[in-house]
């Protein structure tokens, strides 16, 4: 199957930027659609941004449009996140997760996830 594992967070002032990976191991990770998603204490699991298994189709959560760039590299099998303008409000842990079937926003029908990494951001 596949292993994800994240890494990038830190604790940023607002306005800085950061950016996040996902290194997968396993099988075939270029027939996967990949997504972030993020938790912050208190509140459910959302969808950040997600990209189609070949690249060209991404999909981002209004909160982060014009912030945030989703992109992967399959030959090193590894996705990005790169986010700028960070505020208060993205802090969270941050989760890499993997569907072979279907790029959705839907945290519950991702198949593999990764342990997380957390992205705190002070005012």
């Amino acid at each position: 199957q596949v292993q994800l594992v994240e890494s990038g967070g830190g604790l940023v002032q607002a306005g800085d930027s950061l950016r996040l990976s996902c290194a997968a191991s396993g099988r075939t990770f270029s027939s996967y659609n990949m997504a972030w998603f993020r938790q912050a204490p208190g509140k459910e699991r959302e969808f950040v941004a997600g990209i189609s298994w070949g690249g060209g189709s991404t999909r981002y959560a209004d909160s982060v449009k014009g912030r945030f760039t989703i992109s992967r590299d399959n030959a090193k099998s590894t996705m990005y996140l790169q986010m700028n303008s960070l505020q208060p409000e993205d802090t969270a842990v941050y989760y890499c997760a993997a569907n072979k079937n279907l790029l959705t926003t839907n945290h519950r029908l991702y198949d593999y996830w990764g342990q997380g990494t957390q992205v705190t951001v002070s005012s």
